[in-house]
């Protein structure tokens, strides 16, 4: 991650992001092995799927409420320290954007 000028000024303090997004996600995770990242969306595909029974938040698609359930689960914030002007994430933790939807509005 690449400091901007504005995080290099900070010495010590706590980074937080926000995501204003209802089907979006973020969260720290492995981000060396693309596995970890393919393993991830698997899981939460069958975890939660498109048209299962039950979901009666359908008017957007068969991916809306899933998505909704899955950032749910992960969340819509982070809290990460700030060293010397840059995120003092773990040797191996990325931030993930996930992006809950694989279609669009099918009405926008």
């Amino acid at each position: 991650m690449v400091p901007s000028p504005e995080l290099s000024q900070i010495k010590v303090g706590l980074l937080h992001l926000f995501l204003q997004h209802t089907s979006a996600s973020l969260t720290l995770n492995e981000n060396v092995s693309p596995d970890v990242r393919t393993d991830l969306e698997n899981h939460f595909s069958r975890a939660v799927p498109e048209n299962a029974p039950g979901v009666r938040h359908t008017l957007e698609g068969p991916d809306d409420m899933p998505a909704h359930i899955k950032a749910s689960l992960l969340g819509s914030g982070l809290l990460i320290p700030v060293g010397e002007g840059r995120p003092r994430l773990g040797t191996w933790q990325g931030i993930y954007l996930c992006e809950h939807r694989n279609q669009g509005d099918p009405g926008g």
